[in-house]
């Protein structure tokens, strides 16, 4: 009876699939447009195996300290950034515009940590810049975090004396917890130990059963357990801080954790991923794509069947996901840094989300700076708001203010 119940699901599913493909077909209207939004649809939710290289460098003068690239905006963007190249088996640190002429822009090379740039043709710019906790001027531990999938490593730095402020750092779609490295020296400095985690599918921590993210509907259960660990570990006021995709994340695990909720006294919200649906109509728009093909995908993620074309084990309810619509439940106060010329998430979710609560959200814009760079961009701005924010966090209690939680 059991084979003949799975038979009889797997038939369902089947043509549930079937079915949906043809709904998917008549929705953008012919079975290239169709192909093209299962390709779209598949890609959003399926962890990168190789980053592009998508940066020409056309020369490097290595006794100068000077690297050539061809103009683009990534090739011209102001401040420091990591630089990986012969498919990442070299690695060298960019420093500042040097000049930009003739398609061709000059940026200093600081340091080669290992390659031969010289020989390279491609390349891809790197804005986590660090390689890692050992080459920051502080102490770390390797720890482990037990999520419901099984242990995933994380990174702990501690402040510069005994505190008992965590900052809970949760990295973006494609990156690791490498890319919150940059965020360390401004919590340190305002007196916050730094945890540092790996969630479900990054290429760090257990995968799930259909290797997909899952936008943060899924991956938020990894982001309570790192805050069980803190607070076992004697964390007894907490920061969530998300990048991109982090930033949904964290904003999910607020606001479905009363255990979070209960420790949370803050959330820092860098580039933040708000409004998917905004995010899949950019992102089409920009590979030349109807935008509307945007509302295809989101209705594909969230359709019944649609593991069978996508790769998810479950729908994903991107309506469900959206911050905005709960913002009456959020109730810690909120940083939210954004650059308006993002380039990959739009700014107006973040600048919606800003508006819904302007009572706890402090709002910063950048100008320049582009997806999760704001720290290589204006390093100084950035560290002061972090700084200053969490310190406020710090005086509050001091103060005897109480942290209202909403359960």
């Amino acid at each position: 009876m059991a084979q003949r119940g799975e038979r009889i699901g797997a038939v369902r599913a089947m043509v549930g699939a079937a079915a949906l493909l043809a709904a998917v077909i008549a929705l953008v209207t012919g079975a290239t447009a169709a192909v093209l939004t299962i390709v779209f649809a598949r890609k959003v939710v399926t962890p990168p195996a190789r980053r592009e290289q998508d940066l020409r460098i056309l020369g490097v003068d290595s006794a100068a300290g000077e690297i050539t690239l061809a103009a683009g905006d990534e090739a011209r963007m102001r401040g420091r950034y990591g630089l990986w190249f012969e498919h990442d088996s070299g690695h060298a640190r960019l420093g500042d515009v040097i000049e930009e002429r003739g398609g061709r822009v000059r940026r200093a090379l600081t340091s080669t940590d290992f390659g031969r740039p010289e020989r390279a043709t491609k390349g891809r710019i790197d804005a986590w810049y660090h390689l890692g906790p050992w080459e920051l001027d502080a102490p770390y531990e390797d720890v482990v975090v037990e999520t419901p999938l099984g242990p995933a490593p994380a990174w702990w730095i501690p402040a510069d004396g005994p505190s008992d402020r965590w900052v809970v750092q949760v990295h973006g779609r494609g990156a690791k917890r490498h890319e919150a490295l940059r965020a360390v020296d401004a919590t340190r400095t305002a007196g916050w130990n730094s945890l540092l985690i790996s969630y479900r599918n990054d290429g760090e921590a257990p995968e799930s059963s259909d290797r997909r993210y899952g936008l943060g509907g899924t991956e938020w259960a990894d982001v309570v357990a790192a805050v069980q660990y803190a607070s076992e570990h004697g964390a007894r006021e907490i920061v969530l801080m998300g990048w991109s995709m982090g930033g949904m994340i964290s904003l999910q695990a607020v606001l479905r954790s009363d255990e979070v909720r209960e420790h949370l006294v803050g959330v820092i919200l860098e580039s933040p991923a708000i409004d998917w649906v905004d995010i899949l109509r950019f992102q089409g728009g920009a590979l030349g794509l109807p935008r509307q093909l945007g509302d295809v995908v989101a209705r594909l993620l969230g359709a019944p069947y649609g593991g069978g074309l996508t790769g998810l084990a479950a729908p994903i309810s991107l309506e469900e996901l959206d911050p905005v619509a709960r913002a009456s439940e959020l109730s810690v106060p909120i940083l939210l840094m954004h650059s308006d010329d993002d380039g990959f998430v739009p700014i107006d979710g973040s600048r919606r989300l800003a508006a819904s609560r302007p009572d706890l959200i402090q709002f910063e814009e950048f100008t320049g700076a582009r997806h999760t760079k704001l720290w290589n961009h204006d390093p100084e701005r950035w560290n002061g708001l972090i700084t200053a924010w969490l310190a406020a966090r710090t005086a509050a209690d001091h103060d005897g203010a109480a942290v209202e939680i909403v359960g």
